[in-house]
């Protein structure tokens, strides 16, 4: 049995393709979700075997929520009205996709697919997916209590990791994140943000100063006065990218 979750801002969407599904042997309806920050909650409270995700909702795409999970991942079945994305990023055989309005034999091949695909072919699928939309998950689904937040990217000042738990900073407080820094770094334009160390990443815009330390390390100054540290290996690199050029930093480490 294949338990399935709908996820769709339009009511009539959900209701159709509920419907549709449920001709479909072996599968369970288990709830359905109409925004990204409910798609994220209840994908972790049912734990639902595949996903159907529309890309087009407001507050948080379906490629957002996407690249907002934790492995192990459920299967997806992204679904849209504009092919563009399923010409320019969507892979079949990998990670399927449905053109709305969906229609009842093509539901059933993308499902016959999903039970016949391997667990590793799908995560890989979906990596190649969002591979291809590198920079611009502009929004990030973070835990605060038993709520799901949306926070805009330009909010952010840094992302960190500690003890295993993966954190979004902003001005004002502190989030947690459920995908974990290696995940959220592959999401990110790296124009805008530079991982400094093993334990965080930070928002160019919010670097004031970067101090040299013995050693060849060096630390950040964020403008809300956050210090940092730097790795080694990291700071010809930061420096370049900041526009301060190298004179300070020592050569990298083999």
């Amino acid at each position: 049995m294949i338990r399935v979750l709908v996820i769709d801002d339009e009511q009539t969407a959900r209701d159709r393709l509920r419907q549709m599904l449920s001709a479909i042997p072996d599968l369970e309806m288990v709830g359905e979700a109409a925004d990204g920050e409910q798609a994220i909650a209840r994908i972790m409270e049912l734990r639902p075997d595949l996903i159907f995700l529309d890309i087009q909702m407001p507050g948080c795409s379906g490629l957002e929520v996407a690249a907002c999970l934790p492995q192990p991942r459920p299967r997806i079945i992204f679904c849209t009205a504009f092919d563009q994305y399923a010409v320019d990023a969507f892979e079949l055989h990998a990670v399927d996709y449905l053109l709305k309005p969906v229609n009842r034999v093509r539901l059933a091949r993308a499902v016959e697919q999903v039970r016949e695909m391997a667990q590793p072919d799908a995560d890989a699928g979906l990596e190649r997916v969002m591979g291809a939309v590198r920079g611009t998950c502009t929004r990030f689904l973070a835990r605060s209590s038993d709520r799901y937040r949306v926070v805009p990217q330009h909010e952010v000042v840094y992302f960190s990791s500690d003890m295993g738990l993966t954190r979004v900073h902003t001005a004002s407080r502190h989030y947690v994140l459920d995908p974990t820094l290696n995940d959220i770094e592959g999401r990110l334009n790296p124009s805008l943000f530079f991982r400094i160390s093993r334990a965080a990443i930070v928002n160019l815009d919010s670097v004031a100063e970067v101090l040299p330390l013995t050693g060849g390390i060096a630390e950040v100054v964020l403008k809300d006065g956050v210090r940092l540290e730097v790795s080694r290996r990291r700071v010809r690199e930061l420096l370049q990218r900041l526009g301060g050029g190298d004179s300070t930093a020592g050569p990298p480490e083999p």
